[in-house]
């Protein structure tokens, strides 16, 4: 990742810990597709990231069929959580969350999995639900918000899941990010069950390219079956509205329609994309195939075969809102769970026994 200019607005990317007295804070969420940390410190009203990681660790592979994680995704999971550990330890992180989502929320198993992390590796993870994912997506997007869009709908694609955010875009400017964090002004939301890993595995047994046009038809039915579907597009239409999309799917996506030959997050985050340059670039990346879209060096061999998975999901949302544009977030979720602990309110403190050091995974912030 670059780094980008400290002004206030999107997170500060960083290489190495800073020689600052600042508390440092860790996100860590374990989606059904990636494993992801970031660490920062407290800059403004914003973060300087000191150390970031991103693992895919395909939880969620084969919970469509069977209901349960399975043991070669738990041992690539623990992995990727042993590398962040290691990082927490290296960096010496005292304020940490850790975040499960959907693939935790759904698998029967779900529950003793998140035990057999804390056992194995000291972290504590708490399964949120998908208003709070959602919520603290559109929290990390919130200086993307800008005028004359009166609303905004967040789009993020997860491995499991994909939640649409319709954001009341003028009071969240008025309000800034304090009034953000006390009250998100979510207007609709709704959490769709398709992600790219679910929708990856319900067409495995096509070839890709009878699988596409299948994935299509299933992401058209499901965006349709919102029953708050036409209120959101009647007022995303009179509030000169935009989408935000939040996910690998959309920052690959940008990579690609940019022409980076290398991921570059000054230029992918924040970025403008039209309805007819994104239907342009999911034909080429369609073409290629998963070897040629690997070749490419902001998609890469581990991303290339999920990719029309998740193309196929922005493809029906951004049908459903004909002719409205598309901004890039190479932020979201860990984003808002970090503002969350630096910002927010901070919670009742007086259930901690007196004398007692949090440990690692507690963040004696909140």
């Amino acid at each position: 990742m670059a780094d980008k200019k400290d002004r206030g607005g999107p997170p500060k990317r960083a290489q190495a810990r800073p020689t600052t007295s600042r508390p440092l804070y860790a996100a860590v969420d374990l989606g059904t597709n990636n494993c992801r940390l970031l660490v920062a410190e407290p800059r403004g009203q914003t973060f300087r990231v000191v150390d970031s990681h991103s693992q895919i660790a395909r939880l969620g592979e084969g919970l469509h069929d069977t209901g349960r994680l399975s043991d070669a995704a738990i041992e690539r999971a623990l992995d990727a959580l042993h590398v962040i550990r290691r990082k927490l330890r290296h960096h010496g992180v005292g304020r940490v969350r850790c975040i499960a989502t959907e693939a935790c929320r759904k698998a029967e198993n779900g529950a003793e999995f998140i035990q057999r992390v804390h056992s194995e590796t000291g972290l504590t993870f708490k399964v949120i639900g998908a208003k709070e994912e959602a919520r603290l997506a559109t929290i990390g997007c919130h200086d993307l918000l800008v005028a004359p869009a009166k609303s905004v709908l967040v789009v993020d694609i997860g491995g499991g899941s994909t939640e649409l955010s319709l954001l009341d875009a003028e009071a969240t400017r008025g309000q800034g990010l304090k009034g953000m964090l006390n009250r998100a002004p979510i207007i609709d939301w709704t959490s769709l069950k398709m992600g790219v890993v679910t929708m990856s595995d319900a067409f495995r047994e096509h070839e890709e390219a009878a699988a596409w046009p299948l994935m299509l038809a299933r992401a058209r039915e499901i965006v349709a079956s919102w029953p708050g579907l036409a209120a959101v597009q009647e007022r995303l239409a009179a509030d000169e509205g935009y989408l935000i999309g939040t996910s690998g799917t959309v920052t690959c996506l940008a990579g690609v329609h940019l022409k980076l030959d290398r991921y570059r997050r000054d230029k992918v985050d924040g970025a403008w994309m039209s309805r007819a340059e994104g239907s342009g670039t999911i034909d080429m990346l369609r073409e290629l195939g998963v070897a040629g879209r690997a070749k490419l060096p902001t998609i890469g061999e581990e991303r290339a075969p999920l990719m029309l998975a998740g193309c196929s999901i922005m493809q029906a949302v951004w049908e459903a809102f004909e002719g409205t544009r598309l901004r890039v977030a190479d932020r979201g979720l860990r984003e808002g769970l970090l503002l969350s602990m630096m910002y927010g309110q901070p919670r009742n403190r007086n259930r901690r026994r007196k004398g007692r050091r949090p440990s690692l995974q507690e963040t004696p912030n909140e």
